[in-house]
């Protein structure tokens, strides 16, 4: 990673919304002009080579203390614009194909979406990139709880809980960037009778979802918890349901996938969903000793990655415990990720190509592991370990967190120190971090927008 100057954010571009009845004043900046390319738009004759901008994105981070999201251009590490979410306290995370930040309000039923201004069209005969400023986008969606929000390979799946004392059920809702940009009115839906503490992984013109049966029915012990998952296909303008595995996953949290196959943690192992051509059979692995009483309740895939990592989290202290999961040979094992003398894991995610799997935890090391092949499975292995925070860990105050965001152009991560009210930027490569932006606000939490770079791997058939 090329070494950056340091900015200290300019006050008077940050301290734009407060609370109360405060006046808020944004600014727009005008959209930058890119030349356009060689090419012949009527696509007749040598298209010549495809229009690509070349950037490191952009990073929308959060403040702790209001509504404010801060837009930097990485390229140059300048503030590009800031702007208000509607509601304090809400999740920032990247859309499906990296244009918008998602800003989910679970309390109030609202994700918006800030438009980064970087993104990728295809034109059939070529690609090409567009640059423009950041802004917020009119579109919104709406609903009672969105609480899981999932991204795999060009769609965005928002999970609604319900409610049961207001009798709203549980829905999901798909989109992709194209749709947000052009914010269009009917959003593909799927709805169910019941609420539920769900989640729904989208994969192609599929959607697989957890399903809740009656509570006469249910194996879960948690009413709210579904035991049971279901295939769904869009077809003539809704989402048909075309398989269903009833009741094989109790008390089901968490979900994840790969090219292969779709994983849910239960109470008691984890179901496995292989898929051959759009069908789906089922496998489950039973959780191991080494989890002790503990369930796998969170999921990571990776489509270039054949094993799933699952998070056991302990309840009132300790190290989780992570678990390689293997659906080739429905096995799994206990993975040691080496973890700092009481060192608590307070982020998990992929590294841009899914080479490393990085652990950031609560003394502000990022350790990560590599997936190794090994009598024709995978598994999940401690790679290194790089001190990138470990001067504020003491000094982190109740409610402050470390957290951390994948850069999808380079092997990079990207650290939000609260303490230090700093960015940190970490090559995974080099095994090196130092400070990117020095704010004047405490951040909460930041996400990469921009163009992704391409990965050559197999196409997998839907």
């Amino acid at each position: 990673m090329k070494n950056r100057l340091v900015l200290s954010a300019i006050a008077s571009a940050l301290l734009l919304a407060g609370c109360g009845d405060a006046e808020t004043n944004i600014v727009e900046l005008d959209p930058i002009e890119v030349p356009e390319d060689d090419h012949d738009h009527d696509h007749d004759g040598d298209h010549g080579s495809d229009y690509e901008i070349e950037s490191e994105g952009r990073l929308v981070v959060a403040d702790a203390a209001s509504n404010t999201l801060t837009v930097f251009d990485l390229d140059d590490n300048s503030v590009l614009d800031t702007f208000s979410a509607t509601f304090d306290g809400s999740s920032v995370s990247a859309s499906a194909d990296y244009r918008f930040a998602v800003i989910n309000s679970r309390a109030n039923g609202l994700t918006e979406f800030l438009d980064g201004g970087l993104w990728r069209e295809d034109h059939v005969e070529h690609l090409h990139d567009y640059e423009e400023a950041p802004s917020l986008s009119g579109f919104t969606l709406e609903g009672s709880q969105p609480t899981h929000v999932v991204t795999h390979d060009g769609q965005l799946a928002v999970f609604y809980d319900g409610d049961a004392d207001t009798s709203m059920p549980a829905a999901v809702k798909v989109v992709t960037d194209t749709q947000i940009a052009s914010e269009i009115t009917e959003v593909p839906t799927l709805e169910f009778t019941v609420n539920m503490h769900g989640v729904a992984e989208p994969r192609g013109d599929m959607l697989i979802s957890t399903v809740r049966r009656d509570d006469a029915e249910s194996r879960s012990a948690n009413p709210i918890l579904p035991d049971s998952v279901a295939v769904y296909h869009w077809h003539d303008g809704e989402y048909e349901e075309e398989q269903r595995f009833g009741g094989e996953c109790a008390d089901l949290h968490g979900a994840a996938q790969n090219e292969i196959a779709v994983a849910f943690g239960c109470s008691d192992g984890v179901l496995i969903l292989n898929e051959d051509d759009e069908v789906f059979t089922s496998a489950f692995i039973d959780n191991i000793d080494g989890l002790g009483d503990l369930r796998i309740g969170t999921m990571y895939g990776h489509e270039h990655a054949e094993a799933f990592i699952g998070i056991a989290s302990q309840h009132g202290g300790g190290s989780a415990i992570l678990a390689n999961v293997s659906p080739v040979t429905s096995t799994m094992s206990v993975i040691d990720w080496q973890p700092e003398t009481d060192a608590h894991a307070v982020s998990y995610g992929f590294s841009m190509g899914g080479e490393f799997f990085v652990i950031l935890d609560d003394k502000g090391f990022v350790t990560l592991l590599e997936a190794h092949e090994e009598d024709g499975d995978t598994h999940w292995e401690f790679s290194h370990k790089i001190d990138v925070a470990s001067a504020s860990a003491a000094n982190l105050a109740e409610g402050q967190s470390f957290s951390m965001a994948a850069s999808q152009h380079e092997e990079a991560l990207f650290v939000v120190d609260p303490v230090a009210q700093a960015i940190l930027a970490v090559d995974l490569e080099a095994e090196t971090s130092e400070t990117l932006l020095e704010l004047d606000f405490e951040p909460a939490g930041a996400v990469w927008l921009g163009i992704a770079e391409e990965h050559e791997h197999d196409d997998h058939d839907h």
